[in-house]
């Protein structure tokens, strides 16, 4: 594969986009960022990386860091996980509380807020500190040790995340809350505010390329588990858009509303694109076109 070429290809069809959109305002700290921004990375499975544009700018990693969350849970191998959270697509917009109400408390999948709250719940449940556990492994997996918690964007989160509050006191009306609400509150804000670059991404997005092995080759995850976390990534990665992105892109792909985009190949590479710009849905248009164009120009989509 020519990922030089690859990498050309996408970075011209996605230049016209790169700007389009609405940055996540209804966050404070992320309604400062420059719209105008753009990286995309190729991580491969034999650890080539290959980048540009602003590829080495960090970021919030918002949503896309509940696929390391959940990983850290399926490492853990407790079943009593799945009795919290659903394995289904919502079909509604990803911090809805009427699906949650009518459904007693159970998330529909770990992807959405009230899914990736029950997941950092029960991570803390698990661990005593899911954030350090999340950024430990993002640490060890992309190779820089100083990946951290942007404390700004995380005080920015607290203080804008009534919405989250109201999904997580819902759920533990129906004892589906293992933690205080606050503590598990104050782990997820924080998870979401880790700072990253796109080349990070894709490296660590490998972990789930390579079927659960870890950059040591030590495993994270059975080779089963992994093949969850993608089933999850394809049908339910994007929010209320999964559907249509599936058809769309073709490639297993979670987003976050700082504009990431994690997309993985298994048995060859991980991809991930930056363009803070999104759609209605919260996915980045600016990513979105460059994944389009990557699985076109590679041929590697999936379905």
């Amino acid at each position: 594969m020519d990922y030089r070429r690859v990498l050309q290809q996408v970075m011209s069809t996605a230049a016209p986009y790169v700007g389009e959109g609405k940055v996540a305002d209804y966050i404070p700290e992320l309604a400062r960022v420059d719209p105008k921004q753009f990286g995309f990375a190729i991580a491969t499975v034999d650890g080539r990386v290959f980048s540009d544009g602003d590829a080495d700018v960090p970021f919030a990693i918002e949503s896309v860091s509940k696929v390391f969350a959940l990983a850290l849970v399926l490492q853990r191998g407790d079943e009593k996980y799945w009795s919290r959270v659903r394995r289904e697509p919502s079909g509604m917009a990803f911090n809805d509380l009427i699906e949650l109400e009518v459904e007693n408390g159970i998330p529909r999948n770990p992807f959405i807020n009230p899914g990736a709250i029950v997941t950092t719940d029960q991570l803390l449940a698990d661990t005593g500190d899911a954030v350090a556990s999340a950024r430990a492994l993002l640490r060890a997996e992309t190779g820089n040790p100083n990946i951290e918690v942007d404390s700004v964007t995380a005080e920015s989160e607290l203080r804008t995340g009534d919405r989250n509050r109201a999904i997580a006191y819902l759920m533990a009306s129906f004892d589906n809350m293992a933690n205080p609400v606050d503590l598990a509150l104050d782990h997820y804000f924080r998870q979401c505010s880790i700072s990253i670059t796109c080349a990070e991404l894709a490296k660590a997005g490998l972990v789930i390329a390579r079927h659960g092995l870890r950059a040591d080759g030590t495993r994270l995850l059975s080779e089963s588990d992994a093949r969850h976390v993608i089933a999850l990534m394809a049908t339910c990665g994007t929010y209320d858009e999964a559907g249509n992105f599936a058809y769309r892109v073709g490639l297993p792909t979670k987003s976050g509303v700082g504009g990431g985009l994690l997309a993985v190949v298994p048995n060859h590479c991980a991809v991930a694109a930056w363009g803070p710009g999104l759609d209605p849905k919260g996915n980045s248009i600016s990513g979105a076109v460059a994944l389009e164009s990557f699985a076109h120009a590679s041929g590697l989509a999936m379905y």
